[in-house]
């Protein structure tokens, strides 16, 4: 039984839609996404018609006030809109109109870290005496005069800055400009846990945690192993060591259960926890807030798996069975820090993977853009607006690719973005992949995204019924059956270069697929069902009622 908190809560019928704030929309020609952008693009994701996208919430990457070193990860003030984005008022106003349209609002929940413009941190570096001073993480230097220890930040390089004036280093597990926070001081945890309840008071209905995984470490400060699996030259920097007791330190989850009982305190609260773990760590996570049960950690695995049916198989059925009665699945495709989807996969396996996402068991995640199937920005390194790129000495993935401006037009330039000049240029496939086009072509990805997200609405088994997976008959062909008492939904899912035939018997009628976006509506008649390369299809059987 659900607890009562979460009696048919919104995250178990919504898909929720990633805004990255700078990229979205330029309400005044600045050439930088504001939130007057968010509002009047709003009816885009939801305007209560099947013409809008669905989008049942929304999660808008950092806000608040920034020097913008991360560009709104090194945060200034956790109760501030920064005038970039607007003001308060306009927060508001897009909280309101959002609800208007039955959409929630998540905000970025940035607990590791402070901007060293932070009150608190100018506060802690005046002294070591200071009020502030153990609201971060302090040390003396080496015999030697370096850094206390070997651990690497993120972005590469150090983790320890020298701060002169008081002869001690300071912790920053991403960049200098973003010391951690100590979360072992009391006084530290009271104030972030009121940064939840400001937001809350606000209408929020939701947060996404940054970074969970880094907030406690090694009370003695001891040095990370070298990670054996480091290739010097083609390895990232900030992978040479493993990092045992930079991070992951026991206490998280007691840390998480804190922040659920806070956003337990809102009927609609809901938060995601951003962690890149495997299934025992998931579950570890998910265990943190029974208590309150109103918390997912993001899982990110489905594109970590082996290309094949039966890969994907095992890890779906052993996920499935990982998870409590209260917990709730969710599928990760993309983000801000990752190449775009279709660039990692290819449009084909794109396709096929956000079929499977919209038809799984749980809460799909997208992140904007990628529901138009763009492709990465071609950018010149040495000019890059991407500051863990500028830090790191080899770098795989540049995040300004993934973070281009939303093409809303097919008009060269700001492409609907902006009047002024875009603070990233665009895709170079925008002129193609752009909302205005794409609304209109039924073999669009977001054709397909929108048809997706409307047929969980209307289909009570695809939004809530139960997995289970099917013998396909057809090693290529991953099968499963979403089930509720007068429905099912039966996913089949063709994982190979070549076509693939599979004989499931009388199914239904097919509704969905890949290819034929919207099915061609027929029944099935239990016959053979032969499947294009890497197409999916969905089939929806009703019980006849006595």
């Amino acid at each position: 039984m659900l607890h009562p908190h979460v009696h048919d809560p919104w995250y178990r019928r919504e898909t929720l839609y990633q805004i990255y704030p700078l990229s979205w929309a330029d309400a005044n020609g600045d050439g930088f996404g504001d939130l007057r952008g968010i509002i009047q693009h709003l009816d885009y994701l939801n305007d209560g018609t099947a013409a809008s996208l669905g989008i049942g919430a929304i999660w808008l990457s950092p806000i608040y006030r920034s020097p913008m070193a991360d560009w709104g990860y090194d945060v200034a003030d956790h109760c501030a809109v920064d005038p970039r984005f607007g003001t308060m008022a306009d927060f508001d106003e897009l909280v309101t109109v959002a609800h208007e349209r039955g959409m929630k609002v998540l905000l970025d929940y940035v607990p590791n870290h402070t901007s060293v413009e932070h009150e608190w941190f100018r506060d802690a570096r005046l002294s070591r005496q200071s009020a502030k001073r153990d609201w971060y993480i302090w040390a003396d230097p080496a015999a030697d005069g370096g850094p206390p220890n070997n651990w690497l930040s993120r972005f590469g390089g150090s983790a320890w800055t020298l701060d002169e004036a008081t002869g001690q280093y300071y912790l920053h597990t991403f960049l200098a400009q973003q010391p951690d926070l100590n979360w072992r001081n009391p006084a530290v945890r009271q104030a972030m846990l009121g940064v939840l309840r400001f937001w809350l008071r606000r209408g929020v209905d939701g947060f996404r945690t940054d970074a969970v995984s880094s907030l406690l470490k090694d009370e003695q400060l001891r040095d990370d192993p070298p990670n054996p699996d480091y290739r010097p030259g083609i390895s990232s920097p900030a992978d040479a060591n493993l990092r045992l007791h930079s991070s992951s330190q026991g206490g998280v989850t007691e840390l998480l259960g804190s922040f659920c009982e806070v956003v337990a305190e809102s009927p609609s609260g809901f938060l995601l926890s951003e962690v890149y773990a495997n299934l025992p760590q998931l579950q570890a996570l998910y265990g943190a807030c029974h208590e309150h049960p109103v918390h997912a950690p993001f899982n990110f695995n489905l594109l970590a798996l082996d290309w094949s049916a039966a890969s994907y198989r095992s890890f779906l059925d052993a996920y499935e069975a990982s998870l409590g009665p209260e917990d709730w699945p969710n599928y990760v495709l993309g983000n801000h820090d990752r190449p775009r989807l279709v660039e990692r996969v290819g449009e084909e396996r794109a396709r096929l993977l956000v079929f499977l996402q919209f038809t799984l068991r749980g809460l799909p995640i997208i992140y904007n853009g990628d529901e138009l199937g763009l492709h990465n920005v071609v950018k010149d390194t040495t000019i890059s607006q991407d500051s863990a790129a500028q830090v790191l000495t080899v770098a795989d993935f540049d995040r300004d690719a993934a973070r281009a401006p939303m093409p809303w037009t097919a008009q060269p330039g700001g492409y609907g973005f902006t009047t002024g000049q875009p603070w990233l240029p665009a895709a170079p496939d925008s002129l193609a992949h752009n909302v205005a086009s794409e609304e209109r072509d039924p073999d669009s990805m977001l054709y397909l995204y929108r048809h997706l997200i409307h047929l969980r609405r209307s289909l009570g088994a695809l939004a809530q019924g139960s997995y289970r997976s099917l013998d396909s008959g057809n090693p290529a062909v991953l099968a499963f059956v979403r089930e509720t008492g007068p429905m099912n939904c039966y996913i089949l899912v063709n994982f190979a270069e070549i076509p693939q035939v599979v004989k499931l018997g009388i199914i239904g009628h097919w509704v969905a697929g890949t290819h034929e976006v919207e099915g061609d509506g027929q029944l099935h008649g239990g016959g053979p069902i032969e499947l294009a390369p890497h197409e999916a299809r969905l089939y929806e059987r009703r019980q006849r009622r006595n």
